[in-house]
């Protein structure tokens, strides 16, 4: 393919990325349509999942009754008993309203997240949800859409585009399989997110019946990661950052420096090379996936590195989801406290966001607010690297670095996440950035589901397994023991109170 000026992949990443997102401001600006209507739906709960979650919430049911009414809450208390009502006896459109209601009453506390899971769950239908010609249309739609785009990228990188049409579609439907299996009720409670069932299926066929010829063309990783990550800046923005409080950046910052250097340190002493170490340095120490993804790039590092380690990111992440809430309880952390320490260690959103959710609304919020702090260093976590990967090579040639090889060798696609976040977060109306969020979520979900099917396509299970004798998820997970009692210490000192008053999060 061809590698030079402007149709280096990076840059075909950039162009692909700009135009989604300017297409996307545009059909919103113009009121072409409604993108909140554009997005497909996922979720899908079995009547026998919510009947074997009925105890557990008419329990926490019966506990929201009882304070509703100690605090003289008739209405709160009424559409608790309501809910328990509608559980007990199985009808999901009742539950479905009953859990509606709940949730507008009880608004943003443990009663209304209560309503809204619960809602999430009698809603998610299959059959009248998911397998519809509206909600299918919309897949089949952003497929060819997906399709158009990535082959005029294709051709301007040189590549053979008649093999890659060829090949999309079934890495599409790849996509589309592991994001319909991550919206099972039971992976979206324990935090599992789609990326690992894409890894997973890419592995199923790698290293079962193999990759066919006429598929291979359309195994694109680094370029589907790279447009991803592009319009991933879309949803990174710095006034938000800045209104959840300094002592969320403060704790990322010690967070991500400190845990970096010892697990890049530890990778060392075990003798892990250099860009393992680097890939999952980032993932322990920043933000999990995103991070790693953005390091391999930067570093220009082995795909197959990096699908071990996000793999093993969302492994490690789910036991940590449910036992550090369990902890919590035991040793009586602060609710704001154990926000702050999930925030700073789970390595992925929704695991923040679940564990937060069981402990209660402020541990919730804060443990969101030092997790979006620290998504927002992946471009500085990115730069560093490509300075130092520079130097690296120039001592190992005698090359001196210069800043035309640094330019020559930092990830464009990293300047394009960037700007997409000045944008949006400067330029752009509130009414725009918050009206095309959704959608650009949901497009930016698609490139990263496609490229991590791309991933286990071209890994052979066996040669992951056995991947330098186990020594990096050794690290990892020292790393991140090392992480957990880094985290509550500072979660301790800065919004326990210890140093500064405890922040107002409810």
């Amino acid at each position: 393919m061809a590698t030079q000026g402007w149709r280096t992949e990076d840059w075909i990443a950039v162009y692909l990325g700009a135009v989604i997102i300017a297409v996307v401001v545009a059909l919103f600006s113009w009121k072409v349509l409604d993108l909140r209507n554009a997005v497909s739906t996922y979720r899908w709960t079995t009547d026998g999942q919510i009947a074997s979650r009925t105890a557990g919430w008419v329990g926490a049911l019966d506990s929201v009754a009882k304070g509703a009414q100690a605090k003289n809450q008739k209405q709160l208390a009424g559409a608790a008993n309501g809910l328990k009502n509608a559980l007990q006896k199985g009808d999901r459109k009742a539950i479905e309203t009953s859990a509606a209601q709940l949730a507008k009453l009880g608004g943003q506390t443990v009663a209304g997240a209560l309503g809204r899971e619960i809602r999430g769950h009698a809603a998610a239908e299959a059959g009248t949800r998911i397998f519809t010609w509206d909600n299918l249309s919309k897949v089949l739609y952003v497929g060819i859409a997906w399709l158009v785009l990535a082959s005029i990228g294709f051709i301007l990188l040189g590549g053979k585009v008649g093999l890659f049409i060829a090949g999309f579609p079934a890495v599409f439907v790849l996509a589309w399989l592991a994001r319909f299996l991550a919206g099972n009720g039971t992976f979206v409670d324990w935090g599992v997110e789609y990326v690992i069932f894409a890894l997973f299926l890419g592995l199923l066929i790698s290293n079962t019946i193999g990759v066919p010829s006429w598929l291979k063309q359309a195994i694109q990783t680094e370029y589907f990661i790279k447009t991803g990550l592009v319009i991933l800046g879309a949803g990174l923005l710095f006034m938000e950052i800045l209104q959840a409080g300094a002592l969320g950046i403060i704790q990322a910052v010690l967070v991500v420096f400190v845990i970096w250097y010892f697990c890049f340190w530890l990778c060392r002493k075990l003798k892990v090379d250099d860009d393992f170490a680097a890939m999952l340095s980032s993932g322990v120490a920043i933000c999990g996936v995103s991070a790693a993804i953005a390091t391999c790039g930067a570093i220009q590092g082995d795909k197959k590195k990096l699908s071990y380690v996000t793999s093993l990111i969302l492994i490690v992440a789910v036991p940590m989801m449910i036992a550090m809430p369990w902890l919590v309880k035991v040793f009586g952390i602060p609710d704001i406290v154990a926000g702050a320490w999930l925030g700073g260690t789970l390595d992925t959103s929704a695991t923040v966001v679940a564990a937060g959710a069981l402990i209660s609304d402020a541990a919730m919020k804060t443990g969101v607010i030092v997790k979006f702090s620290q998504n927002a260093l992946i471009g500085v976590a990115a730069f560093i690297l490509v300075i130092w990967w520079t130097m690296k090579a120039g001592a190992a040639t005698g090359e001196k670095p210069s800043a035309r090889i640094i330019w020559d060798r930092f990830p464009k696609f990293i300047l394009g996440f960037l700007v997409a976040s000045a944008v949006f977060s400067f330029f752009l109306p509130a009414s725009i950035v918050d009206g095309t969020k959704s959608a650009l979520t949901e497009i930016r979900t698609w490139w990263f589901a496609l490229a991590f099917v791309c991933i286990g396509l071209e890994t052979r299970f066996m040669e992951l397994a056995s991947m330098e004798g186990g020594r990096p998820a050794l690290a990892f997970i020292a790393a991140q023991a090392v992480n957990v009692f880094w985290t509550l210490l500072l979660a301790y000192l800065l919004f326990g109170g210890w140093i500064f008053a405890v922040p107002d999060i409810k």
